[in-house]
Parts: C-alpha cells; structure tokens; sequence
C-alpha cells in the first residue's frame, strides 16, 4: 500500500486556507515523503488546476483531502443544532462581530446554511484523475464513496480521533487511517461535529487504534521532533503526518502576518476553539478567542463563512489579532527552513 512504502514515514498535512501548496506538495514528495493537497474550500475547477500543478512538479505520488459536508456524513449524531435554532445562534453569533468586522473595512459575513464544498464534483474530480489517495476529515463518507475510489485504484485514509470512529470508518470500507492526538493545529477531525474529541496521549490513541486493526496507520498532532516521530512509531503508525512544522518553510503558503504571529514570543499558548469556524480547531490563542470562544456555536460551515472576511481583511493589513493562527502544541520547534529538511529530520 501506498503508505507502507514512504521512504520517510512523513506525511505533509493537507492545511486548507492557503499553507498548503502544490509546491509544498511536490517538495514533501520530492524529500521522500508524501504531500497531502488541500481540497477544502476550493471550488471544483480550483483543486482540479491545484492537482494539475503538482502532476507537472513532481512525479512522485500524492494525496488530496476532502471535507465531508454534514449532507454526506454518515457519523452526524443526535446533539447538532439544527434548523431554526441554528439559524438563530449563528445570527446571534453574527451581531457579535460587528465592531471588530469595521476596525478592519468589512462586515461580517452570510452563513451560507447548507454549503457543501463542492463536495460531489471533487469526488468526481480526484476519482477522473485517479489521484493516488484521498484523505477525508470532518465526517464519514458512505461505503458507496470508499468503493467507487477503490475501484479507480485510489486508497482512502479517514481521519479519527478514537478507537470507536476508527472502527466506524474501518466497517465504512477506508483503507487506512490517519489518527489524529489533542496535540495538532487546525480543526479536530471528529466524525460528529458537536463531539468532544479525546484528550488521550497519541501514543496511547496510536497503539489503542493499533490493537484493533493491521491497517496503515499515520499519526498526527504535536509531532515536531524525531523523538516524538520515533516514540508515535513505536506504538504502531506506520507514518506521521505533519502541518505546523511546515507552516515556515519557503514552499508554503502561509501569509506574512501568519508567519509573523508563530515567530511572535508575545503567544504563550494554543487554544481549541470554535470561534473562527464552528468546529473544534486549535490555534495560537487571541484574544478574538477569549472573546469569542465561549459565544461561538458548533455550526460550521455557518460560522466560517461568517467570520471569512474579518480573516482576509485582517491579512490584507497585516494584523494578525483576528486571524486563525491555526497551529500545534508544538508550534515553537518551526523554522524557516526547506520542506526537504523538515521531512528529513522526522524521517524514520
């Protein structure tokens, strides 16, 4: 399998919003790992011109990610908010940002209900490509999906955060799964939004999941040295998948207050919120965050589209207070240097 035979055991996490490249893609690969493309909040024919540069980069194999809309998720469970009390804590959640939406030039944005990542024709997308492997995070495609990917020759690997979604996306039909610690930047890939993900070790969550099935498993959340990589191998993954500590690196697309903000000593802390998107996700706390957090439902992709352009233009200025500084628990270890070095000092 496709993962069992990454010369590095390193995986380049697929960070949507911009930091993942398909010049990040292509050096991951070229390094001897594998490099993961972000098909998350691109339109169809956005990924489909993101996947043709890296085919004219590199040769080597590569992944692309999906979201998993709620209109596709076969984990969504029963504590989700729904219809008119959705609508109603999202507009709520709305008024809340006014001001800090002027003292940047825009206002907050509309929640688009029922937006589904152009999640249809992205499958038929990667499947007409025949794109070596397909990650999926936030939900659990049906076994339907799992089996038209197989049957184009593609792997499927979902993320999970505990051993009860691994089984879940085991029975689905997925090839391989990316387990994924408290540790790691960016949203929690909990197959049911509202659920609270597991606090356990990824040491303990790698060698629980291992214990249940003899599938590739790649572990990910706080991997930022060879020790770590050495010790979440040593319970059972077969590979770890890393995104903060490639954030600096020259091939990614990380913007320059971004940059700026991991670099700043004045960050003490991450933090998991659902104040930027709905969903769990851990960044560099702010104090948007201490604001917001508290205030913000679990209504995503609602809450995202409402809190786009306060992002954008925060980065437009180079301010970073209102920014998701996405990142791990080991954001500090990240440095300036080529992907190339990033995945050779974690290599197994």
């Amino acid at each position: 399998m496709l993962l069992r035979s990454v010369e590095t055991g390193v995986v380049g996490a697929p960070m949507a919003g911009g930091p993942t490249t398909p010049d990040l893609v292509a050096a991951v690969g070229e390094a001897g790992g594998l490099g993961i493309l972000a098909g998350g909040y691109l339109t169809a024919p956005q990924l489909a011109a993101a996947i043709a540069d890296v085919w004219d980069a590199t040769s080597r194999p590569f992944g692309v990610n999906l979201f998993v809309p709620a209109q596709a998720n076969d984990a969504v469970g029963p504590g989700e908010l729904r219809g008119a009390d959705r609508a109603d804590a999202v507009a709520a959640y709305r008024d809340t940002l006014g001001e800090e939406a002027r003292s940047v030039g825009t206002e907050p944005g509309e929640p688009k209900a029922g937006d589904d990542d152009d999640w249809e024709r992205k499958l038929d997308l990667v499947v007409r490509e025949r794109v070596p492997l397909v990650s999926f995070t936030f939900g659990l495609p049906s076994t339907a999906v799992f089996g038209e990917l197989r049957r184009a020759g593609t792997e499927t690997l979902m993320t999970v955060t505990d051993v009860d979604e691994a089984r879940a996306a085991l029975d689905a039909g997925v090839d391989a799964l990316c387990v994924q610690g408290m540790c790691a930047g960016g949203h929690r890939g909990t197959l049911d939004p509202v659920k609270r993900p597991s606090e356990a070790d990824l040491v303990d969550l790698v060698a629980a999941v291992r214990a249940e099935t003899d599938v590739p498993i790649v572990a990910a959340g706080g991997v930022s040295s060879a020790e770590r990589a050495a010790q979440v191998r040593a319970a059972g993954a077969d590979a770890v998948q890393v995104g903060t500590a490639l954030l600096l690196t020259p091939e990614a697309g990380t913007g320059l207050a971004y940059r700026r903000a991991l670099a700043d000593p004045a960050h003490e802390r991450t933090a998991v919120t659902r104040a930027y998107s709905g969903r769990l996700a851990r960044g560099l706390e702010t104090e948007f965050v201490r604001r917001h957090d508290e205030h913000a439902p679990a209504a995503y992709p609602e809450v995202h589209h409402v809190t786009v352009p306060l992002r954008r233009a925060s980065a437009a200025v180079d301010r970073p207070d209102l920014l998701a500084l996405w990142a791990g628990t080991g954001w500090r270890a990240a440095r300036a240097v080529p992907a190339a070095t990033v995945v050779a000092e974690l290599a197994g």
